[in-house]
């Protein structure tokens, strides 16, 4: 091999070896360890707001008739709220993870997962998973919660703090009674809590 030959193979082997390597840190994000994210979000009052219902048509001016109906019952108050319903702490997989998990119903009924004083690594496509999985505090608990149920709730908004995730309407979280961090890129938890009835 001719000293112009093996320089143009050296050459392309360095751009296939830079293009690698550059796509190796794309894919890891190893910077996202290194890089905080907190939210501080108020627990919300309510859920989502809907319309008010239209008012009804107003009865006639005039002198009530004999046969009118007699005046309904008061409204009944509306649900107590916030109210906390479950709750979990969290448990270190991948990462050390700590923090509490509350599932809260709030005064309209809706319900919404609660993560408070959340603290993790960062990392790359964290989402927050409710799962039939049990929660295990070793190695073997990292992976399993996608291999029955689960429910990805959404990204994960912050590494750190807390934070509010709505729950869809009608949802029965007891069917899915563990939350993980969950790393969706490499299948992996970063840290779980069982939730329990409060």
């Amino acid at each position: 091999m001719g000293s112009g030959t093996r320089k143009r193979w050296w050459g392309a082997v360095s751009v296939v070896g830079l293009v690698a390597a550059v796509a190796g840190l794309l894919w890891f994000e190893p910077w996202a360890l290194w890089v905080d994210e907190t939210v501080h979000e108020a627990l919300p009052s309510t859920g989502a707001t809907s319309p008010a219902p239209a008012a009804p048509p107003s009865a006639p001016a005039g002198p009530p008739s004999a046969s009118a109906a007699p005046p309904s019952a008061p409204a009944a108050p509306p649900p107590a709220g916030p109210v906390t319903v479950a709750q979990g702490r969290l448990v270190s997989h991948e990462h050390t993870t700590t923090g509490v998990v509350k599932i809260v119903r709030l005064a309209d009924g809706s319900q919404t997962l609660r993560l408070e004083g959340l603290d993790t690594s960062n990392g790359p496509d964290l989402h927050v998973w409710l799962s039939d999985a049990p929660v295990r505090e070793d190695g073997a608990g990292w992976g399993v919660f996608d291999d029955g149920k689960y429910l990805d709730l959404a990204r994960l908004k912050g590494n750190r703090g807390d934070q509010n995730y709505p729950l869809p309407s009608g949802f029965d979280w007891s069917a899915y009674p563990s939350v993980s961090i969950w790393c969706d890129r490499f299948d992996v938890s970063f840290g779980a809590a069982a939730l329990a009835r409060t």
